[in-house]
């Protein structure tokens, strides 16, 4: 018996709706992750980008456990000497981009490779519950159904 490899004629790519209102940041950005490698499909190989087309709506309305929303910094550099910023995942969220912690939780659940810059292409994160992707006729993804411990209120 031998062991399968995907070639690209043999990958097939969907693509699936995910809802983030309410669910667990942490959690979403796992499951959205393993969609993206592909590691939900049996014909997974690790070296191709066999995963799902993801896109992931309401990203503003993401929780977080914890204490996380005003605890949890997020720092990074302009590049001038003493140039060290930060922001709270509370003020990102509230601000003009908080489908950067979605962003930011999935890219740092993927491998730091070549192959997962690729995959990270195929994510598409909305702030709104608007998105343009109708015409590929993505299928819902219920992470909220998944694990009771997936949503909170908050």
């Amino acid at each position: 018996m031998k062991t399968f490899s995907a070639t690209p004629a043999d990958i097939d790519k969907k693509w699936i709706i995910i809802d983030a209102e309410g669910v667990v940041l942490g959690r979403l950005a796992s499951i959205v992750a393993m969609r993206l490698r592909g590691k939900h499909k049996p014909s997974f190989t690790p070296n191709m980008d066999c995963g799902d087309n993801v896109i992931v709506i309401n990203a503003d309305k993401v929780q977080m456990t914890g204490k996380k929303r005003t605890d949890k910094v997020h720092y990074w550099h302009t590049g001038y000497p003493g140039g060290i910023k930060s922001r709270t995942a509370g003020q990102i969220l509230e601000g003009e981009h908080p489908e950067r912690i979605v962003m930011q939780a999935v890219k740092r659940m993927l491998p730091g490779n070549r192959l997962s810059r690729k995959q990270m292409t195929n994510l598409r994160v909305y702030a709104g519950a608007e998105h343009g992707h109708d015409a590929q006729k993505p299928e819902v993804l219920d992470v909220k159904s998944m694990n009771k411990k997936n949503t909170r209120e908050g």
